[in-house]
């Protein structure tokens, strides 16, 4: 049985690009997973996502992809396609998960990488939501997602009262609401 973490980076404050913490924060509320995996808020943590990479068989990074493709299309590429793409990285973030990947395999990382990512329509307006190509995509992302980990061998169960994606945003907002 191999261990795995699924990390969703991005800043909630540049409208998609948070998207990979929402969508980390969306599986983490409304599935259970058998064997369980970790999933991680990794938002701008970048290179502090580093032990990830050594502890762990298998890495899904959820993020934004700046490639030059449609807005709400879904990637997954594995680090060596990732490591290929070049210098078309728009965020900080990206640039670090990037360079932590490569510093990673030079460590002798123990962790199959692969990024499962969506083309952004705005990741430069200060806002706490997603576009609307975003929202719209949302679910197909997710469920992007939950292949890969059961193509991984995770079995996937959706819990009883699902948060939508306007609960989970909100969350970020008002997070002692949460608490009530």
């Amino acid at each position: 049985m191999s261990n795995i973490a699924v990390i969703g980076v991005g800043n909630i404050l540049f409208t998609d690009d948070g998207i990979g913490v929402y969508a980390a924060k969306y599986l983490q509320t409304n599935y259970r997973f058998e064997p369980m995996i970790e999933i991680i808020d990794g938002g701008t943590l970048g290179f502090n996502l580093m032990h990830y990479l050594l502890e762990y068989d298998q890495v899904f990074i959820l993020d934004t992809l700046s490639i030059d493709e449609e807005a709400g299309s879904i990637y997954h590429l594995p680090s060596d396609a990732l490591l290929g793409l070049g210098d078309t990285r728009k965020t900080v973030h990206e640039v670090e998960v990037t360079q932590m990947i490569e510093l990673g395999s030079m460590m002798g990382m123990r962790a199959h990488v692969s990024v499962i990512g969506i083309i952004p329509e705005d990741i430069q307006s200060v806002a706490m939501n997603l576009s609307p190509i975003a929202k719209e995509r949302f679910g197909a992302f997710n469920q992007t997602v939950i292949e890969k980990l059961q193509e991984a061998g995770i079995s996937v169960t959706p819990i009883e009262h699902i948060e939508t994606l306007n609960e989970i945003v909100d969350s970020y907002h008002n997070p002692q609401a949460r608490a009530e």
